[in-house]
């Protein structure tokens, strides 16, 4: 059988999205979402077409890579393929030849879903453990407690203040107004929703966006900010309660997230929503 490495262009994007979303599933691995891939949207389609790389066996998609950075290689399997050795050698050999224009030359980094081999074969190949991650996941069977903000959908209208918000939550974000717009002309923003959380004074003082596929199917929180200016007020929980309500709307059967464990707050904030930590994930890493 032969195993092939492309590319999907812009016209392939909406597929790439489709696939994303059926491997994904409660009982799976945590894995690249659509939602990352619709995120990545806000700087425009060619350059996520661009981004995206794609393995297919006999003309069915098996894997979706998606270069988060030009060093930083997120990886999604179709859950019948985790286990599938051949593939996974094919997709380590890429991702270790840079000629292959998969990952550049340098100090690369690859973000695979755990429970498959692929991890073993990269371990074995010399690639070591990076700093650990925490997924987290909150069911939605049942409704999601009040948030404690007003909570507004952002809007073309609101949407220079919710750009604002993230360039406040997170130092060097380049994110606007404009790249709101194009993100959400993105197919997978379809499902999506961007949140304002406003205080009893009616000021902006969290945003959150949330990615939902199709009901039954696990949504994702990225990302979640509070304003710099009005962190440690609790913000952070009730935001991230509004965004689980706004997925159960959607139709999602529970919402993801997950953080760097080094930060501690992250990781509190979620658990006091109501988010319940999976098994830690980490990148692995190499220089070539």
């Amino acid at each position: 059988m032969t195993i092939w490495l492309g590319t999907p262009g812009v016209e392939g994007l909406a597929g790439v999205v489709g696939r994303l979303g059926e491997w994904q599933s409660d009982g799976g691995v945590f894995q690249l979402h659509p939602g990352d891939l619709g995120w990545y949207w806000r700087f425009g389609a060619e350059r996520a077409a661009a981004a995206v790389r794609v393995w297919e066996r006999d003309g069915e998609v098996v894997a979706i890579g998606m270069l988060d950075e030009p060093d930083l290689l997120r990886l999604a399997f179709a859950p019948e393929a985790l286990g599938d050795e051949e593939l996974a050698r094919r997709i380590v050999d890429d991702c270790s030849d840079p000629a292959r224009g998969v990952l550049i030359e340098g100090k690369v980094y690859f973000e695979a879903p755990t429970g498959g081999v692929i991890q073993e074969i990269l371990t074995k190949d010399g690639w070591q453990l990076d700093e650990p991650w925490q997924p987290l996941r909150r069911d939605l069977a049942e409704p999601v407690e009040s948030a404690g903000l007003s909570i507004e959908v952002v809007g073309p209208e609101t949407a220079g203040e919710r750009a604002g918000l993230q360039q406040a939550s997170f130092d060097g974000s380049t994110f606007t107004d404009e790249r709101w717009h194009t993100m959400a002309a993105g197919t997978a923003y379809a499902t999506a929703r961007c949140l304002i959380g406003r205080d009893e004074q009616g000021t902006a003082v969290a945003s959150i966006t949330v990615w939902s596929i199709s009901p039954g199917k696990p949504g994702l929180i990225e990302p979640m900010g509070v304003h710099r200016d009005h962190r440690g007020r609790g913000y952070g929980e009730a935001i991230t309660r509004a965004g689980a309500a706004a997925l159960r709307e959607l139709g999602a059967s529970s919402a993801l997230v997950a953080t760097p464990c080094s930060n501690i707050g992250a990781v509190a904030t979620y658990e006091a929503a109501g988010f319940a930590p999976l098994p830690q994930t980490r990148d692995q890493i190499r220089d070539f």
